[in-house]
């Protein structure tokens, strides 16, 4: 997950990148190395959940949950290490608890997480809009997320919608996973089906390298007095 963070994080440190951080991977003594890895590898924010270490998605049944004082003790970890890295890293704690416990408990997760000095609020499975717009109403004026996984437990929002209910920052998970998995799953069947994958005629190699900096990377070598595109790309 780190690996995966970093490199996107990177291909443009002008965008921020928040980062899923699940359970922290551990005791306080993990969290705080995963906060400090985090921080190095230049990513702006994380979300850190009340899960127990084996999680599952906030989409599906069954989750367990680790005890609110374990869940404060991630959250107080995190807060220290950003401190002590003398970081402006976000820290946003997720409870899982409406599943299982009910809106009430996963609330007081929240503001306890809150307390504990995580900046963001992020309430997993929203089961309808009044819900939300409750919640964001509670815990004012401390800012809340929403994760918007379409066709899961949540009701599928837009992001005029939640900024409208007063949502502070907005994640869409399957934004480009699912997109790219039909797309991918369309080709290979017309591959299989004609022999032909029938790519769009504008998706040349050279427009791939082009989207991956080809130009920058010429640029470069030509300013440094370098040669190796003399002879093109």
């Amino acid at each position: 997950m780190l690996r995966n963070a970093e490199m996107i994080a990177n291909l443009n440190p002008s965008v921020p990148l928040i980062a899923d951080m699940d359970t922290g991977f551990g005791s306080p003594v993990n969290i705080a190395r995963s906060v400090s890895a985090y921080i190095r590898a230049g990513i702006a924010g994380f979300h850190i959940e009340d899960q127990v270490q084996n999680k599952r998605c906030g989409h599906l049944q069954g989750k367990e949950l680790v005890s609110q004082d374990v869940f404060e003790s991630r959250v107080r970890a995190a807060v220290a290490t950003r401190r002590r890295e003398n970081s402006d890293i976000v820290i946003i704690a997720r409870t899982d608890a409406l599943q299982g416990y009910g809106y009430d408990d996963a609330m007081t997760r929240l503001k306890a997480a809150r307390d504990c000095g995580a900046d963001v609020g992020f309430l997993e499975g929203i089961t309808s809009v009044e819900m939300a717009r409750k919640a964001i109403t509670e815990i004012a004026p401390w800012p809340m997320l929403l994760n918007m996984v379409e066709h899961g437990a949540t009701p599928t929002i837009s992001k005029y919608e939640a900024k409208e209910m007063g949502f502070k920052v907005m994640i869409w998970p399957f934004a480009t996973w699912a997109p790219a998995y039909v797309a991918m799953k369309e080709a290979l069947e017309k591959l299989k089906k004609t022999g032909l994958a029938d790519t769009p005629s504008y998706i040349t190699p050279r427009h791939l390298f082009e989207i991956c900096g080809l130009e920058e990377s010429m640029k470069i070598d030509r300013e440094a007095g370098g040669v190796s595109f003399d002879k093109g790309a």
